[in-house]
């Protein structure tokens, strides 16, 4: 009883947290600033890594959760597991870009880089190298802390992080960063469909799907507290995030 009481009052306790966090996310002072090019271009060459690492976290559940050795064994999660799993994996890996070819979420990101002009130079390095050492302090915790999720968390952190850290909070911060953007909504079209596209899946498919997935492999009551506990965890890294990113913007 004692432990039930217990993990009752963390889960309490973290999402309130998580709430809390989110809301400072959805109104940060960060995406007002996007309305100028450089801003935006500087936004974009940190973001860059928070759209990798989400696919990261995305194939970890689909390793975890689904059957991907060879030779193939029945999932050992029920099959409704395994196809949210999959689905969500086939939107961000081969979705239809702003021209209607298949291409992976991240290579869309890259190619609205290009498109207003932002550095591509510091995630190609770190693609080539993996080198922490390249990305500023608070990019680099944020990278490292879901690699480390991703790498070596049980399936159900992964999937609490994936769902509060992600889908569930991107919709509604995206929305702040188009808001942000104003008229450049027209100057840049395939980095305001890659936040559009992002807005409707999210809110209307993967977040919903990931949720589902997430409520599904949980067993009890601390691994729920558990969850919670890196979701809150992932969201103040984000947020602080947010604060350097903007600093190194008015630098």
């Amino acid at each position: 009883m004692r432990i039930e009481n217990e993990s009752s009052l963390k889960i309490e306790k973290n999402y309130w947290e998580i709430e809390s966090l989110k809301a400072q996310l959805q109104r940060h002072e960060l995406y007002e600033r996007l309305k100028d090019k450089e801003a935006l271009k500087k936004f974009m060459e940190w973001h860059i890594f928070a759209v990798w690492d989400f696919m990261s976290l995305l194939k970890s559940l689909q390793v975890k959760l689904t059957s991907v050795s060879i030779p193939w064994n029945p999932a050992p999660y029920p099959s409704e597991v395994v196809r949210l799993v999959n689905e969500i994996v086939l939107g961000e890996e081969s979705d239809f870009n702003y021209t209607g070819e298949p291409l992976s979420h991240f290579e869309m990101y890259l190619s609205a880089m290009k498109e207003v002009g932002a550095n591509t130079e510091m995630i190609e390095k770190f693609l080539k190298t993996s080198d922490f050492s390249l990305l500023p302090e608070s990019l680099r915790n944020f990278v490292s802390f879901n690699l480390d999720i991703a790498m070596n968390a049980e399936p159900h952190i992964v999937a609490g992080v994936f769902f509060y850290g992600r889908e569930k909070l991107i919709p509604e911060m995206f929305e702040g960063i188009l808001l942000g953007l104003g008229e450049g909504k027209k100057l840049y079209p395939q980095t305001t469909y890659y936040f559009e596209r992002h807005i409707e899946v999210d809110s209307e498919d993967h977040g919903p799907m990931a949720e589902k997935c997430m409520n599904l492999i949980l067993k009890n009551e601390q691994e729920k507290a558990e969850l919670l506990e890196c979701s809150s965890s992932a969201l103040l890294l984000r947020r602080k995030l947010w604060d350097a990113c903007l600093g190194y913007i008015d630098s």
